[in-house]
Formats: C-alpha cells, structure tokens, sequence
C-alpha cells in the first residue's frame, strides 16, 4: 500500500510540475539549431539557379569554388546588415547544392537552409522523369527518406518542403500529386511546405488539397503572395492560418511597401514573411551571370517602412519571430 501511495504522489507531483514547451527545431544544413538562433532571416532567396532542365542538371555544370568566390560578396553584404539565416530554394533538379550551402555557411557563419520536394511549374520541365510514374506515396517516402538520412550521400537534412505548381483555378493531375506527396511528407517530418504559388486562386486549390489530407495550415506558405492584386485575399489567407510570403522585394519594393502597409492596417504582420527571391549564379552564363543581390528589403524598404510608422517591433516580427515560428519542426 505505502508503494502504491509513493507512485500515486509521484506522479501528481509530475503533472503538476511546469514542463518546458517545445518550441520546434530549425534543420540548417549544418545540423539542428533552436529558433531562437535562427535570427534575422531571410526566407526565400537563391544562391544558384540552372533552369537547363531536368534532364541535363547536375553538379558537372558548376564548380563550387568559383560559385563561393562569386558568391561570398553579396553574402557578407547581408551579413553586414545582421542577416543570420538564409533559407534557399532552390529545388532538387533546379540546381540545389547542399555541399555548395555548407561551404558558404562555413565562409560566412550564415545560417543555410535547403529543401526536399520537386518542382512541377514551367509544364514539367524541371521534374524528373519518375515524378510521372510514382504515386504520391513513393514520393513521398523519396523526400521522408531525404528527412531522415540525408540528401544524398551528403548526411545533410532539408529544412523543408519546396514545390511549385502551375498558376490556374485548378491544379493538374501532376500539381495536385505533388501537392498530395508534400502533405504526407508533412505530416510525417513536420517540415513547413513552400509552394511556389502566385495567387490567391492557386493557393486555394492546394489549400484544398491540404485539407483533404489534415494538415494544419500553419505549415503551408503562400509563395510569391505579392502576385495576387486583391489585397483581401491576404486576409482569407490568414484566416485559414496561412504564412503569406511577399518574397519579390527585389524586383519591387513599392509594390511590396503597399501590400505590407496593408497587412499592418488590418492585423496581418504575424502571418507576414518578407524576402527577395534574389540571386543567383547561373550556370553556363559568364561568371555566373548577372547576380542580383539581397539588400534592397534593408536599403530601400525598410527606411520606407520606417517613415510609415512601422516600429522596430514590427520589423523584427516579420523578419525574425515569423521566419522561427513558420520553420520550427514540431511533432
């Protein structure tokens, strides 16, 4: 009897004990860190892009050293203005280098994230050719085995989902497979899905999709939100409890100030995540091509932001509490 009373009590003494929360994990290419190291962030940029297809892709295109030399200028130009993370989408078969990221993190001490998934927009040409022969299951478990073991031979794990999906009202048998795939890759990983997207027409019908397959819509980004005209599509998309990426900085910064003065006006800055879709060294161009940098959402933006009232508060909300709670790995 006194045993059983000592476990009885025990175990009150456990239920009643404050438990610390899980706050998730961030997955960097150069192993876990918690959100609170994620810092400022940068949430959809490329470092290098081949749109050469699927079919011809590979590392034999590009040296990495010449890549990190060209590179590494715009990357301590961010880091001059206190960037600690970059989340890189670029995906499988568009020219994502996982080995290349960890070479820059370790030139620079920037955070990097890459991803698993496929992307299925521009008709298919950037999908492998057994993308058209698995179900959504095997690819699933493609990317869920990437979670586990690593891309590749690299042992480095993606932080999360990209794919990308044809612009329309309705997804094609192809776009809603990948959709599909990203769903159970979700809810078995716990990584955040970024949906190359465009309006709001084409979220809805992943968001669809989505609900069929119970995920919980906070891990599902609205990328390239800045497309949609109608700024209150913005507020369904909240409403639905999803992240709405204003990620074109780069190529318009008025567009951007008007469409986040009016998330502010209308209480949507906690579901607002900020980047420039910049980059990136193209392969077979001269040196690289014409690489774009990251500044402008820090040069030109933000000083425009300022003068509209936006407080610091604000700014880090978008650009550092958002990123780490979107990001966070939970399950």
């Amino acid at each position: 009897m006194r045993k059983f009373f000592s476990v009885f009590f025990l175990l009150i003494l456990i239920a009643c004990t404050p438990q610390k929360m899980d706050k998730g994990k961030i997955l960097t290419i150069s192993g876990e860190i918690s959100p609170e190291e994620m810092g400022l962030t940068l949430i959809h940029e490329h470092i290098l892009v081949d749109f050469i297809g699927a079919d011809s892709t590979g590392y034999h295109r590009w040296d990495k050293d010449s890549v990190v030399q060209r590179v590494l200028p715009f990357l301590e130009e961010i880091k001059a203005r206190g960037v600690n993370t970059l989340v890189e989408c670029t995906p499988s078969y568009l020219g994502k280098d996982p080995i290349l990221l960890k070479k820059l993190h370790e030139a620079t001490g920037i955070n990097f994230l890459t991803n698993t998934g496929y992307y299925s927009a521009v008709e298919g040409k950037y999908l492998p050719s057994h993308a058209y022969s698995e179900s959504a299951e095997e690819l699933s478990k493609r990317w869920i085995a990437e979670f586990e073991n690593g891309i590749e031979d690299t042992g480095i794990k993606p932080g999360f989902i990209k794919i990308s999906v044809n612009s329309g009202p309705s997804l094609s048998q192809m776009d809603e497979k990948l959709v599909r795939a990203a769903a159970k890759t979700q809810k078995e990983t716990g990584l955040l899905i970024v949906s190359h997207t465009g309006t709001w027409e084409t979220a809805e019908a992943q968001i669809q999709v989505l609900k069929n397959e119970k995920v919980d819509l906070n891990h599902f980004v609205w990328v390239h939100a800045q497309n949609e005209k109608n700024f209150q599509k913005y507020m369904e998309a909240k409403n639905e409890g999803v992240w709405i990426s204003l990620d074109g900085i780069a190529w318009d910064v008025p567009g951007h100030l008007e469409r986040i003065v009016f998330c502010k006006e209308n209480g949507l800055l906690d579901h607002v995540l900020l980047s420039h879709d910049a980059g990136w060294y193209s392969p077979g161009e001269a040196n690289g091509g014409d690489f774009k940098g990251f500044t402008a959402l820090f040069d030109a933006l933000i000083p425009l932001l300022k003068e509209k009232g936006f407080t610091q508060t604000e700014l880090d909300l978008m650009l550092i509490q958002n990123p780490a709670k979107a990001f966070s790995i939970k399950l």
